[in-house]
């Protein structure tokens, strides 16, 4: 038998490997049957049996307080169930970045790693021992600095962006979810598949339109934290950013698409609740949100955004009348607001598209038809087409 302990010195030689090493890098599988999470006098025990030995890590976040552990390409499938043992934890697991996978455990108030270590042997388990500590001592861990540029997942590969005012308009497709952030769920299938599936559908049409660029925030099922979404329409010089989601409510019969734009109040109840829910899913994905603009920041963001307000405005009126024009069944309010992170960009007109929800027979029916996507990635074209005609009209007219 054998332990591997997770230090700083160990890591840095696994996130090294030379390319002899590339064996340890094989996709493993937990196994849940001989897992096991088990909330003891003294704190919680978590033991993970693994298909076989694979460079690892381990970590501590605030805000809500999580346990992260990063693995080298793990098949988490499963896993979830543990959590189930003690309601007031949340599990989720998937893959993070290129190579890795990622599980993250929410805690119910700050712990200290006791233990941390794999065994190997006849079976390869992660054993991991949290005691109760207080909340000065967990927030010092918590914020120890990572590794660098470990934090985040690669930006996309974004091909050469078009002199300014050239060229075609450039449009960023973003799926929403992904990876570790399956999104709403239903028989089997997930939002963030869904949505990867559309955007190529969506982006297929875009260009055989001949007047659009398209970049995707994914192209694969791999998690991209929301802010770089913004980062990658950035650097993409996008001139419109079109966010894709199908999400569920858990109470309620809403169908239908509708379209978002940002604003700090949202609409009503469950618009709030979708939008606290997508920025908690990168929170239990273990991205670290803690860090806030500065105030001159926010307020050149703000002035920012007054100048753009307008054409989002315009942009989410011309999806709606085009999808009405193309008979695509809206929600009873088809336009509505709220504070979703991913439309926080200040200079980029952005909307987000809930094409429907799973949580409705309808709209789950039409969402896994390739005939009506195909009609829906239409009617988004010719919105998008109408929207950028009027704004490039509109704003020849401001030019001085």
């Amino acid at each position: 038998m054998r332990l591997v302990r997770p230090l700083f010195a160990v890591l840095f030689m696994l996130l090294s490997l030379p390319a002899g090493a590339e064996a340890l890098s094989a996709l493993a599988r937990v196994d849940p049957m001989r897992s096991a999470l088990v909330a003891t006098g003294e704190g919680l025990e978590l033991r993970l049996t693994l298909s076989q030995p694979v460079p690892w890590r381990v970590r501590l976040l605030d805000g809500p307080p999580r346990l992260v552990i990063d693995t080298r390409e793990v098949d988490w499938s499963g896993a979830q169930v543990l959590a189930m043992v003690r309601p007031a934890l949340a599990m989720r697991a998937g893959s993070f970045r290129p190579g890795w996978s990622r599980l993250v455990l929410e805690l119910d108030g700050p712990h200290r790693l006791a233990r941390a270590e794999m065994v190997t042997g006849a079976a390869t388990r992660i054993d991991i021992r949290l005691e109760p500590t207080d909340a000065a001592s967990f927030a010092a861990e918590a914020a120890r600095a990572d590794l660098p540029e470990w934090g985040l997942p690669d930006a996309a590969r974004l091909p050469p962006q078009p002199a300014a005012g050239l060229g075609p308009i450039t449009v960023v497709l973003d799926p929403g979810h992904g990876g570790i952030d399956p999104g709403a769920e239903r028989d089997g299938t997930s939002e963030a598949a869904l949505m990867l599936t559309f955007a190529r559908e969506l982006k297929e049409a875009l260009v055989r339109d001949g007047r659009f660029r398209v970049v995707m925030t994914r192209e694969d099922d791999v998690f991209v934290p929301l802010e770089t979404r913004i980062s990658i329409a950035r650097a993409a010089g996008a001139d419109l950013f079109l966010s894709l989601h199908a999400d569920a409510l858990a109470e309620g019969d809403a169908q239908g698409a509708t379209v978002y734009t940002l604003a700090p109040e949202a609409s009503d109840a469950a618009s709030a609740a979708l939008a606290e829910r997508h920025d908690r899913d990168d929170l239990l994905a273990g991205v670290d949100l803690s860090d806030q603009d500065d105030l001159v920041a926010e307020v050149l963001m703000d002035m920012a955004r007054t100048e753009t307000r307008p054409r989002n405005d315009r942009l989410a009126e011309a999806l709606v009348g085009a999808l009405r024009a193309a008979e695509i069944r809206m929600h009873r309010h088809p336009r509505q607001t709220a504070g979703f992170s991913v439309l926080k960009s200040p200079d980029i007109p952005s909307v987000l598209l809930e094409v429907g929800f799973l949580s409705s027979d309808r709209d789950y029916r039409r969402l896994a038809d390739p005939t009506w996507r195909a009609r829906l990635a239409g009617a988004v074209v010719q919105g998008i087409v109408a929207w950028s005609e009027e704004d490039r009209s509109l704003r020849a007219l401001a030019a001085p």
